[in-house]
């Protein structure tokens, strides 16, 4: 058993050999008499013993810091300063709620008051929902995506390209942007509305199950898509310039659009890599390809943009637990039975359909290329991995920069396929994540369809093997 698929076990193995603490919601504020260095488990828990007996071993990151780590190379626990471990208790004063927001009632980073043109909502429940707290779900095992033992595809097979080899790519990684293709139906304008209104329409489409993509409070084309997939969804004309019937429906399915996080210590803690190289061969070097920073976690967790959520948190020291800034509110997860997946070539959209024929869910999508083409006609999911490996192989997969032999490559949301892969029936093809969830629709792929991770996850727990895959222009 190696160190990836030993994840899974890991809670168990330190609950039996280490000594922990309380996780970080049951932790103390931090005083000045904290003082010293502790060791913080993925999960945000305190390690207070490690027990000699050979099975663990101190070395350091790629950051720096020193890492607890397994036989296998699994890492258990970071080193951090108490002081950036506790939560800092809040300021509060006679003029704010202790958050920075002045009676609470804001609208994202935008003060709501009376005939502020949203209707006083801050009045009747409309207001911010305050703090919320929690950490991203780590995974609970790794599945590696072995190519290299798949058939290599006939050197005459139809895909829409001919030829072998080189042809038959499979993923895409270094694709350089272009604009989305401009779809069959008008292109939508909004009337002088500000970033927190386009945010707005945006969560209310990705709560709908109809993802606007990374949420960035601009208007374009993966918004367009969105709301026109949402009149599809459900016959009814939608007005995205109408801010406060948004509102409403924001109101009834979830809550305000943006709302107040506090960064936990298992947030702080990661485990994060430095960087993520270009080259596969130094991407199989690592032991993880992980978040970089906790901007790129909390990012992706709540559906963003990475530099929208900076942007909106002016200042915020997103490494220090207790802090508390601003994300987005997506809602819950779209659930549901998907028989049949389309995917457009020509709108750079997947759309996802129950056995009666209803829209369940749609997305923006990367798909495929000029040189490197999706495939055509209709094929079929042969398994979904989550969390998975890569195997990269030059001679059935695309050539990476000058890198002529097999290598594996760790799992990670920063890898090749991000954090879900759905093999489809024409080899080496799939449905997959991306670590760069802000191109997605705006952007080639190597013939595969690209997703971000949070809407490939999403998907990926709604279909089975067998379900169809159609691929039309």
């Amino acid at each position: 058993m190696n160190g990836l698929s030993k994840a899974s076990f890991l809670p168990a193995a330190l609950a039996a050999a280490l000594i922990v603490s309380a996780p970080a919601a049951e932790a103390q504020y931090f005083s000045p008499a904290d003082s010293g260095m502790m060791l913080v488990t993925p999960d945000g828990r305190i390690l207070e013993g490690v027990p000699d007996n050979g099975d663990y071993v101190m070395a350091r990151d790629r950051r720096g810091r020193r890492v607890l780590i397994d036989r296998y190379g699994t890492v258990l626990a970071t080193e951090m300063r108490a002081r950036n471990y506790y939560p800092r208790p809040p300021v509060r004063d006679a003029n704010n709620d202790g958050y920075g927001n002045q009676g609470g009632r804001r609208y994202g980073d935008t003060q709501l008051a009376e005939g502020d043109g949203y209707g006083g909502y801050g009045n009747d429940g409309y207001s911010d929902q305050g703090a919320v707290t929690g950490a991203i779900p780590r995974a609970g095992s790794v599945v590696r995506v072995p190519f290299d033992n798949q058939a290599m595809p006939p050197a005459d097979a139809d895909n829409n390209g001919g030829g072998g080899g080189d042809s038959f790519a499979s993923i895409d990684p270094d694709a350089s942007a272009i604009e989305n293709a401009t779809p069959d139906e008008p292109v939508i304008t909004l009337k002088n509305k500000s970033k927190n209104e386009i945010t707005a329409l945006q969560v209310f489409l990705d709560r709908q199950g109809v993802s606007p993509g990374a949420i960035d409070g601009r208007m374009g084309g993966n918004v367009t898509k969105a709301v026109y997939a949402y009149q599809k969804m459900t016959g009814q004309t939608f007005d995205p310039n109408d801010t406060d019937a948004i509102l409403e429906q924001l109101r009834l399915s979830g809550g305000m659009p943006i709302i107040n996080y506090t960064i936990t210590p298992a947030d702080a803690a990661g485990p994060y890599v430095a960087e993520i190289p270009e080259d596969y061969a130094q991407k199989a070097t690592l032991t993880s390809l992980a978040y970089t920073s906790t901007t790129e976690m909390l990012a992706e967790r709540f559906h963003m943009d990475e530099a929208y959520l900076k942007s909106i948190n002016p200042g915020a020291d997103f490494t220090v637990p207790g802090t508390i800034v601003k994300v987005i509110n997506p809602g819950q997860t779209k659930t549901g039975s998907v028989a049949r997946i389309v995917a457009d070539k020509g709108r750079k959209q997947v759309f996802a359909y129950d056995a009666n024929g209803g829209l369940i869910a749609a997305y923006p999508a990367s798909i495929g290329s000029n040189d490197t083409p999706s495939p055509s006609g209709t094929v079929t999911v042969e398994r979904v991995a989550f969390n998975p490996g890569y195997t990269y192989n030059p001679k059935i997969n695309f050539q990476q920069g000058g890198n002529d032999r097999i290598l594996d490559i760790p799992p990670g949301p920063n890898g090749p396929v991000g954090t879900v892969w759905m093999a489809l029936s024409k080899p080496t093809y799939g449905i997959h994540g991306t670590p760069d969830p802000s191109r997605i629709g705006k952007s080639q792929s190597h013939g595969c369809v690209r997703l971000t991770n949070w809407d490939a996850t999403e998907l990926a727990k709604m279909v089975k093997p067998g379900v169809t895959v159609e691929f039309v222009d």
